[in-house]
């Protein structure tokens, strides 16, 4: 059974909760960057938890998503415990997969229940946002991974431990997906020049598709507001 706190996350609210679990993710990125010793250098590893947990009590209203993205958050944490009791560095990779494939199956469950479907409320809105930092968490992760194979693909991103990096990684996928394109990271590889140019394309074109949505819901709402007997 739910705890009470759990379940004042309902499908009215539900996208505001997982949203501050994002925004709190990246911030915990930027802390786990900066702490070296201790229990405190898995912030970021804790942080990752209660965000999955957060999106997994945010989108059990869509039952089908809801058991696969479980399963990945078991499997992702029996990885972090096997990574840590072992040592065994090389699972860090199985854990990117596993938090890109996470991420993704949130962004998919999120989209199908906001873009194009039924009226505007300020739950939807906050919603489209939490698709966009999914955006650019999942190309921050796929650049994680890029550089995991391919080292020296960026300038001023090595590879390294994930949670060291994540910031860095964080960072230039946002930079890129809004195109502000700073130059302080920058592809190197044809490779990494080419994730760089998808995602810019892809945040253009999502932020289209978000105020199309908006405005043919609207519109809709408006029509069935006034007009209907």
């Amino acid at each position: 059974m739910l705890s009470k706190k759990a379940q004042r996350i309902n499908n009215q609210n539900n996208f505001f909760y997982l949203t501050l679990a994002l925004v709190f993710l990246l911030i915990s990125a930027s802390l786990d960057k900066v702490i070296t010793s201790g229990f405190l250098q898995y912030i970021l590893e804790i942080f990752t938890f209660i965000t999955f947990g957060i999106c997994l009590l945010s989108l059990r209203f869509d039952k089908n998503w809801f058991r696969f993205l479980s399963s990945l958050v078991v499997a992702w944490l029996i990885a972090v415990i096997t990574r840590t009791v072992l040592g065994i560095e090389e699972i860090e990779i199985i854990m990117l997969l596993l938090m890109f494939i996470f991420f993704y199956g949130t962004f998919r469950s999120i989209m199908r229940q906001i873009l194009f479907t039924g009226s505007i409320n300020s739950n939807k809105i906050i919603g489209s946002m939490a698709l966009f930092l999914l955006l650019g968490l999942m190309w921050a992760i796929g650049y994680l991974i890029l550089v995991h194979f391919f080292p020296g693909s960026f300038q001023g991103l090595n590879k390294g431990a994930w949670n060291k990096n994540f910031a860095d990684a964080a960072y230039f996928s946002f930079v890129t997906l809004t195109t502000l394109g700073y130059g302080d990271i920058l592809p190197i590889t044809p490779i990494a020049k080419v994730f760089a140019y998808l995602e810019a394309i892809i945040g253009v074109f999502y932020m289209a598709i978000v105020v199309s949505s908006l405005v043919s819901s609207s519109r809709e709402q408006y029509f069935i507001d006034h007009f209907d007997d």
